[in-house]
């Protein structure tokens, strides 16, 4: 476990995947899945997770994720870094809070801290990456508040509610990173009482 101010991350299992459907199926995953807005059934999604662990079995994993835990143990949804190019040290940041309750109240920014400075102090990665679509807003400030620097453009990437949406990547490298508890202490992020 990885504690934080307001959350914790965990190893993702069983008690995590009971909540897909749930987040899957909400508005989270149209912001999540980039502007996707599937049904997805309860079978589905846990057919789809045990076909995923099998293959996590049979070839090295490329991705490490935790499930998202509020201190009270509450799951509120998943981190994750994939995409890793171990020889390069860089890797693709995604996340999502699963339940809308949970937006807005500084536990996707306590997750994200915990998992750059994961990234950055155990893992020694050199630069860590995200892109989400131009609509995110949250996420967009979310990025340049924790230090994350604009780092491009891709044009009419996503269609999402009947209109073409664009891509926009961020980036930080380890260098520029002021560490977590300079980002805690900037942003002034408190743990609730």
């Amino acid at each position: 476990m990885i504690e934080g101010l307001l959350v914790d991350l965990v190893p993702y299992g069983t008690h995590y995947v009971d909540q897909e459907h749930t987040w899957h199926n909400s508005e989270a995953w149209f912001w999540a899945e980039a502007g996707f807005r599937p049904f997805r059934t309860e079978n589905a999604i846990r057919r789809e997770h045990e076909a995923w662990l099998e293959q996590r079995e049979k070839q090295p994993p490329n991705m490490i994720m935790f499930g998202i835990q509020a201190k009270d143990g509450t799951p509120l949804g998943d981190i994750a870094l994939f995409e890793m190019l171990p020889w390069h040290r860089v890797g693709m940041l995604g996340a999502a809070i699963g339940d809308p309750a949970y937006w807005g109240g500084g536990y996707g920014t306590d997750a994200l801290l915990l998992m750059v400075d994961y990234a950055f102090s155990w893992l020694d990665m050199h630069r860590l990456w995200l892109s989400t679509m131009a609509l995110n807003v949250r996420v967009l400030r979310q990025m340049e508040k924790v230090g994350f620097a604009p780092e491009g453009r891709r044009r009419g990437m996503w269609y999402a509610d009947g209109a073409w949406v664009d891509d926009v990547v961020y980036g930080v490298l380890r260098e520029e990173w002021a560490g977590r508890a300079a980002m805690i202490e900037k942003l002034g992020l408190r743990a609730k009482a």
